[in-house]
């Protein structure tokens, strides 16, 4: 799936069907979920019947322009809606055919003990099926590897080509249905019921057919009613002051001006922002399945991060080598590179590359003879059996365990000082011994990620504080936190630790982000405000986290928060411009309108429109057309820029509250013109 923002709002294959979906949302049933908007189109009808009946005195010509300009008052509104869900129309299309596509190897019973299997829709499948995933084979449902390990493309889901592996057991055992097998085969047991899939539930989002109003539009859709009732008891009231002057004010005349004052602009716009905020969060390759999440995402005072992969790149390097004393470092090198030829860990691989590139061990290979002492979760030791000698690499206690003779020595006093001073220099001791002679460390460094300081630095001027969770020792973790610069962190952390410290920040009144993806994270990931689960995780994540990450990179949830301040910044940006618009409307037309009425007024009709019915129409105008100009701000959102609460509100009133007061009399000034030199009114 795309990433990119850069596709125009204007094409041709987005505009026209934008325009037939915003004739079919003039539905009565969906547009009084818009009651702002229900108005205008009330007031719209009321209009057309009295330009038929034609009892209240006005010119035709002149009813006309209203109805006309309130009619596209009401479709710019629903345009913008269609616009914003259009834009996701075209990913949807394409998940469908790819859903369409698929095709599940059904294997019976519990799929483990045969291979014979019946060829079915995977519509069909349910919960606890067990398929067949063979070479060039599309996942059909989205489940959890039980057998077998395989690499998968996964470019139709996250839009990246590099495969994946994925195997069973572990935290990297989830697939997705519509990625594809490129070698060996897996069993895969279906985890979701049909229809709750992640394509489902993508096509879903990116059409917005299932997107449920936040409390935050919640709100302030109750405001603009609120706004919306009081404007029409201030114009209801207008008429017994007409009649107390001697005049009269037509019907059409104070039902146009009901809609130039209630907040037409944002109630236009409102849906459109949450759409397009959580379609900038589909394509960063990010599944919310709440707008809830999102916006809560804007709101985030506390920031969990693991260790690794996140803060730093995910696996440890070599770095030096560190003989105890009398032994000469070219010894120690030397082992611990023959110890580490069959290790394919990346640590492995790095202890390769450090000694030959260090020492120049290039030509140095392991004899045909030589045994592979295999890493083992028990022995927490890996080596080799060589020419007579057996060569350990491992966990300086599990060293010192397996050579019970060499723990009382000096040497092993001085690997403990050793192992010591790499902890504290935030690094990860490995020992080396050579037929239990303890020859020194390996020094294997996390190495922090380039420009995640600046980053953490970003989110604190954003108000943000930052919290590493690792398994390490309280040493290490704190050497790692003061050159990552995060604000505090967790050493040897259990699931229970991150769960106490996520309900005692909550408990504080701050809400919280983190993000996981194993099943030890699940319990953290359901108690957090904003819950990130990586696609590679378990299924337990996955359906504990609000959010899921479908390139699996912990990283993006300091991108996740700044598209959710993004979204808040954008709703209150044209907010406080539909508001000052509202205000600035009041005091441009009032005067011109009611001048004859009471000639005090004209002292105060400052901009000198040219008669009550051209002030009218100029603001009914205004009042359309500023919404379709609106509409690429509302789709792309306000940039963002990370600074504190107080420097936000105060950019927002100079530039969004100050252009609101001045943009309607700037334009229905201009239109004002337009209209008495076309004779228009």
């Amino acid at each position: 799936m795309a990433r990119s923002e850069s596709k125009s709002l204007f094409t041709a294959d987005l505009i026209f069907p934008a325009i037939g979906d915003a004739f079919r949302k003039l539905n009565p049933r969906e547009l009084i979920r818009n009651p702002v908007m229900f108005t205008t189109a009330v007031v719209a009808v009321l209009l057309t019947v009295l330009l038929i009946v034609g009892s209240d005195g006005l010119a035709a010509g002149f009813k006309i322009q209203l109805v006309l300009w309130l009619w596209l008052t009401v479709l710019f509104g629903t345009f913008a809606e269609a616009l914003a869900e259009g834009r996701g129309k075209a990913q949807a299309a394409s998940l469908r055919a790819a859903k369409a596509e698929l095709t599940a190897k059904r294997l019976k019973g519990d799929g483990l003990g045969s291979d014979r299997y019946h060829e079915v829709p995977a519509s069909a499948l349910k919960r606890g099926d067990v398929v067949l995933v063979q070479t060039g084979d599309l996942i059909p449902s989205d489940g959890e590897v039980i057998l077998g390990v395989a690499s998968v493309n996964e470019a139709a889901i996250t839009g990246e080509s590099a495969p994946v592996i994925r195997e069973a057991g572990g935290d990297r055992s989830a697939v997705t249905a519509g990625t594809r097998v490129i070698s060996d085969e897996i069993r895969v047991r279906v985890t979701v019921d049909p229809g709750q899939g992640f394509l489902d539930r993508m096509i879903a989002l990116v059409e917005g057919a299932e997107r449920q109003k936040t409390p935050n539009e919640i709100a302030l859709t109750l405001l603009l009613v609120g706004l919306t009732v009081i404007f029409l008891i201030a114009v209801s009231t207008i008429p017994a002051f007409a009649t107390y002057a001697g005049g009269s004010v037509p019907v059409s005349i104070l039902a146009a001006l009901l809609i130039t004052l209630i907040p037409t602009t944002i109630a236009a716009l409102l849906s459109a922002i949450g759409i397009a905020g959580m379609d900038r969060l589909v394509r960063f390759n990010v599944l919310a399945k709440s707008g809830r999440a999102v916006e809560a995402a804007g709101d985030i005072d506390v920031l969990l991060l693991d260790k690794t992969g996140t803060i730093t790149v995910g696996d440890r390097q070599a770095t030096e080598f560190r003989p105890v004393g009398g032994i000469d470092v070219t010894e120690l090198a030397e082992a611990a590179l023959l110890a580490s030829l069959a290790d394919e860990t990346p640590e492995g691989r790095s202890i390769v590359v450090l000694a030959r590139e260090k020492f120049g061990f290039t030509r140095v290979t392991l004899p045909e003879e030589a045994r592979i002492i295999p890493f083992t979760a028990q022995t927490r030791i890996s080596g080799v059996d060589t020419g007579g000698r057996t060569i350990q690499k491992g966990a300086v206690q599990a060293i010192l365990r397996a050579n019970p003779g060499a723990g009382e020595t000096a040497a092993a006093t001085e690997l403990r000082r050793l192992t010591d001073e790499i902890a504290r220099a935030g690094g990860t001791p490995l020992a080396v011994a050579v037929d239990g002679r303890l020859l020194g460390a390996i020094f294997l460094k996390d190495i922090v990620k380039a420009g995640i300081r600046e980053r953490f630095g970003e989110l604190r001027t954003m108000g943000i504080r930052t919290v590493m969770i690792t398994g390490d020792n309280p040493l290490t973790a704190a050497s790692i936190a003061a050159e990552a610069g995060v604000d505090d962190f967790l050493a040897e952390a259990t699931p229970e630790d991150k769960l106490a410290l996520i309900r005692k920040e909550q408990q504080g009144g701050r809400l919280v982000a983190m993000c996981g993806d194993g099943t030890n994270d699940a319990p953290a990931l359901a108690q957090a405000d904003v819950g990130v689960a990586m696609n590679t995780g378990t299924q337990a994540a996955r359906e504990a986290g609000n959010m899921v990450d479908l390139d699996s990179d912990p990283t993006k949830l300091i991108e996740i928060v700044g598209l959710g301040k993004q979204l808040l910044m954008t709703r209150g940006a044209l907010t406080t411009f539909s508001v000052a618009n509202d205000v600035a409307k009041y005091f441009a037309i009032i005067p011109a309108m009611f001048v004859a009425l009471y000639p005090g007024l004209g002292v105060l009709n400052v901009m000198k429109l040219a008669t009550p019915e051209s002030a009218i129409l100029s603001a009914i105008i205004f009042n359309a057309l500023i919404i379709p100009l609106l509409v690429p701000l509302a789709l792309k959102g306000v940039k963002y820029k990370p600074m504190g609460a107080g420097p936000l509100l105060a950019r927002n009133l100079a530039v969004y509250g100050l252009g609101g007061l001045i943009a309607p009399f700037i334009g229905i000034k201009l239109i004002d013109l337009a209209v008495g030199g076309l004779g228009l009114a």
